[in-house]
């Protein structure tokens, strides 16, 4: 080989990556174009309202007072997370946040599987989409309306204690909300009518997906229904019900607003405070920013510590992992 061609192969192959880079990404936006514009407002909102924010935690290392810049605050260290932990309400509301969050965890993902498995097994098309219906619509329900409508039927004169008192189960009507050992089952349960049919149709889809050819040669050996569910329709979630899981373990600092906050009273308040009531109620109203932008950052490490403790769980048992 001549220098000249010698050469132009060297300035070829120099070229080559660049211009096989160019190609690759021409033909990315060309056939996914439509889907990467799509996501533009989804990214936009990502980063004003999910990352911007997170330049304000700077509060929680000082003395923040309305009308100066973050600058010229007065810096205090680690004292608003010194304050915060030797609170014992930010105890008492930890405990809450998690028993709550936990109950929902546990009896939601319970009853969204249920419900998912009773509607797959049901054969009869007209019933099984009107059963779907019905148990999907309290989604769509505002928690304003949802629990109100929990206040009157475990109310003093509501469905519930009519029901017992006119069984002859009760004699003395029961005060329902009012008790403190009940508030965190009442809470558990409201929100698996709530949720549990919208979460059914992530594990209905999850379903749809495994091969009908194992039901048959299930049916050829003589399975029962039950036998059918146990090791084919369960182990065929597992990947879908293992992701949930680890996204919804991240979850657990955030057991709700709402339904704890339009549902609780000064007889229960020791149990029906959780995080976010905790934060607004001693750190904004009372105008202690800083504090709560320290109680901020302690909830979002505790979120990320388990999510990715339970990613790796999952990746050590073989599971579906997020990463």
């Amino acid at each position: 080989m001549n220098p000249t061609e010698s050469t132009f192969s060297a300035q070829h192959d120099a070229l080559a990556p660049a211009t096989l880079g160019r190609r690759n990404w021409s033909t990315i936006f060309r056939n996914q174009g439509v889907l990467m514009l799509m996501s533009i407002p989804f990214l936009v909102h990502l980063l004003v309202f999910r990352y911007g924010p997170i330049f304000g935690w700077v509060m929680a290392f000082q003395r923040y007072r309305p009308g100066r810049g973050f600058m010229d605050q007065e810096w205090v260290g680690l004292l608003q997370f010194q304050t915060l932990f030797a609170d014992a309400t930010f105890y008492r509301v930890l405990r809450n946040t998690l028993a709550m969050a936990s109950i929902k965890l546990v009896m939601g993902t319970f009853f969204a599987i249920l419900v998912a498995i009773l509607i797959n097994e049901t054969r009869n098309r007209p019933f099984k989409r009107t059963v779907q219906t019905i148990s999907y619509l309290p989604h769509f329900i505002s928690w304003v309306v949802a629990a109100n409508l929990v206040l009157e039927v475990l109310g003093p004169r509501g469905v519930v204690n009519d029901m017992l008192v006119g069984l002859g189960l009760m004699q003395e009507r029961v005060l329902w909300m009012g008790r403190p050992d009940l508030f965190w089952w009442i809470i558990g349960w409201s929100h698996v009518w709530k949720t549990a049919g919208f979460g059914a149709i992530i594990y209905l889809a999850a379903m749809t997906s495994i091969d009908p050819q194992l039901y048959e040669a299930a049916d050829i050996d003589g399975a029962g229904r039950l036998q059918r569910i146990w090791h084919i329709t369960l182990p065929g979630i597992k990947p879908v019900f293992v992701i949930l899981l680890i996204l919804n373990i991240g979850q657990l600092m955030e057991a709700g607003f709402e339904q704890q906050y339009l549902l609780q009273n000064s007889l229960v308040m020791d149990y029906s405070e959780v995080f976010t009531i905790y934060v607004l109620r001693y750190g904004l109203q009372l105008q202690r920013y800083s504090f709560a932008a320290a109680a901020g950052i302690f909830r979002s490490v505790v979120s990320i510590v388990l999510i990715i403790g339970a990613n790796t769980v999952a990746k050590r048992l073989g599971q579906e992992t997020l990463m």
